[in-house]
């Protein structure tokens, strides 16, 4: 069942089209259940000036018909749409944000006290961290002017080297020397 409706959206769009897509449609997700308006809207502003509405509608509802056909009996399913379609907000372009739900400052904490239970803790039950992300780093760039000379550049390099990323103007770096 599951490659049949592959094989009928596949025929209806180039298959790099769909993988196009459906990266556009899981960056939509993404910024929607994480609450970051911002990226929601560029996205979705990007889609409106390709012209893309369709194919991505398509493929969310497809998503959301996968999620629902795995986690509820086809009965049950059916019940749990009508529900969905009945609770619909009347304005759907905004993403629910909640910045209440924040406490940047007790994640600090947490983490500088090696507190791997409270971050998670805290990381888990805060509905929208995208705020809690922001909180972070408005934290470390007050903390950065404390730095003694020349550690941010040694943290800076340490967090490319972990991360794969060659500094700028280093061409032996580049060159894998």
């Amino acid at each position: 069942m599951d490659v049949m409706v592959t094989e009928e959206l596949a025929g209806e769009l180039p298959a790099e089209a769909v993988e196009e897509a459906k990266g556009r449609a899981a960056t939509l997700l993404l910024a929607f259940r994480h609450g970051n308006q911002l990226a929601f809207d560029h996205a979705l502003d990007r889609l409106f000036e390709e012209r893309v509405e369709r194919e991505v509608t398509t493929l969310l509802t497809w998503i959301a018909a996968e999620a629902v056909r795995k986690a509820y009996a086809p009965e049950v399913g059916d019940r749990v749409l009508r529900a969905l379609a009945r609770r619909a907000p009347r304005d759907t372009g905004a993403v629910h944000i909640d910045e209440e739900g924040v406490d940047a400052a007790r994640l600090i904490e947490a983490v500088a006290a090696g507190e791997v239970a409270e971050v998670r803790g805290l990381v888990a039950t805060t509905p929208d961290t995208t705020f809690l992300l922001g909180g972070l780093l408005q934290g470390v760039a007050m903390m950065l002017p404390l730095l003694p000379e020349g550690e941010l550049a040694e943290i800076t390099a340490e967090l490319r080297r972990r991360h794969g990323v060659v500094p700028a103007g280093v061409p032996e770096a580049r060159a894998g020397v």
